[in-house]
């Protein structure tokens, strides 16, 4: 069963769905009954047509809850007849998907979670992961999205920024979660940049690739994380830092600074260092000032502290954390790594088992109780 498969299509018959007259909540439903079909149906007889196949049987499946809902019963006309089967177009529509959950209706936080969920191929966990929200404060957010667009015709698309922090989501899930998404948001991000005259999808673009440069050594051949200071800078490619970077320079030419950009600065003074003792620290609190002032997220202010720490030493990174709301995931992390640099090793050990307990993913945490382990062992000698 090619599960990788069934989440490429998704987008796209999900717009063959909108573009015949279903709307976007119905159309949403009938492809995920469709998808679940499947995944029985399929391991014993694969069909020759995939997309096709799901195409028909979703819009099956809308033509069944559309006429067992009363309060649809006006539309029965419009949708009865049943469309001959037969191959699916090959058009890529995805991106268009994109821009039209991306809705003049839906608040930019909800459009986010909706295109997160019924294009992105996201889970309510993920979703909600991703926004630092409870699994059910994040299902109630959906609902309400598929509420509000239900009987909406999808065919005005929202606004370029709420689809890049879609994209910029999907990348950061498919690049450190459980699903691999970061090749998907990279595609789609290339054509953004290629379409609009906007220099924050170009700044997200670098910013992928940058970050995407790096994937090989972050992870030991055991799974293990393996962090940035560590990691084998060999096995870093090249060719996407060359051309992550001169994407970069180009935007900041334009000198329409925004958060994207930002983070790409950082990440290419990252990538630019040939050790990680040659690092550019100062330069990076530098542009964390800058992201900051653009975004006043209490995140970067966490990730400014560890530059901090960098730069003018443990004492100052300590400083800078203070200021922050302890509550902040990783922040007790930072704050071992901080202690450790500082030379207080007992209070880093029980700081890093602290975070560890606090981890929600398991590689993760199983980075921390190493390090939690590891100076206590050098504590016992």
């Amino acid at each position: 069963m090619d599960e990788v498969l069934l989440r490429r299509l998704t987008p796209s018959v999900l717009t063959v769905l909108v573009r015949r007259g279903a709307d976007f909540a119905a159309a949403e439903d009938a492809v995920q009954d469709a998808l679940v079909e499947a995944l029985r149906v399929w391991p014993a007889d694969p069909p020759r047509d995939a997309k096709g196949w799901l195409v028909t049987v979703a819009w099956r499946k809308f033509l069944d809850a559309t006429r067992a809902d009363v309060s649809r019963r006006r539309r029965e006309g419009r949708v009865e007849e049943e469309p001959t089967p037969g191959p699916a177009p090959a058009a890529d529509d995805t991106l268009r998907l994109y821009f039209l959950c991306a809705h003049p209706s839906l608040t930019p936080a909800s459009a986010v979670a909706l295109t997160l969920r019924a294009v992105g191929g996201l889970t309510t966990r993920q979703i909600a992961r991703a926004y630092l929200v409870p699994e059910a404060t994040m299902a109630q957010r959906i609902s309400r999205a598929k509420r509000t667009v239900s009987g909406v015709r999808l065919d005005r698309p929202g606004d370029v920024a709420t689809v890049l922090r879609v994209l910029y989501l999907v990348f950061n899930e498919g690049y450190s979660g459980d699903v691999d998404l970061a090749a998907e948001a990279i595609r789609l991000t290339r054509q953004l940049a290629g379409a609009v005259d906007h220099p924050e999808a170009s700044g997200l673009l670098a910013l992928m690739l940058l970050h995407h440069a790096r994937r090989a050594a972050r992870t030991a051949p055991d799974g293990s994380l393996v962090p940035l200071a560590e990691q084998d800078r060999g096995r870093w490619d090249t060719g996407l830092i060359t051309e992550g970077i001169g994407i970069l320079r180009a935007a900041l030419a334009r000198d329409r600074l925004g958060e994207f950009q930002a983070q790409a600065a950082i990440a290419a003074l990252h990538a630019d260092a040939p050790t990680a003792g040659e690092t550019d620290w100062v330069q990076i609190v530098e542009w964390y000032d800058e992201l900051a002032g653009l975004t006043d997220s209490p995140v970067v202010r966490l990730n400014r502290a560890v530059a901090v720490g960098e730069a003018d030493g443990a004492r100052a990174g300590l400083a800078a954390l203070a200021a922050l709301d302890p509550s902040l995931p990783r922040y007790v992390a930072v704050a071992a790594y901080l202690h450790e640099r500082d030379g207080d090793r007992a209070t880093a050990a029980r700081l890093y088992a602290e975070a560890a307990h606090k981890a929600t993913d398991l590689a993760e945490r199983d980075h921390l109780t190493r390090q939690a382990a590891r100076l206590n062992a050098r504590r016992d000698r």
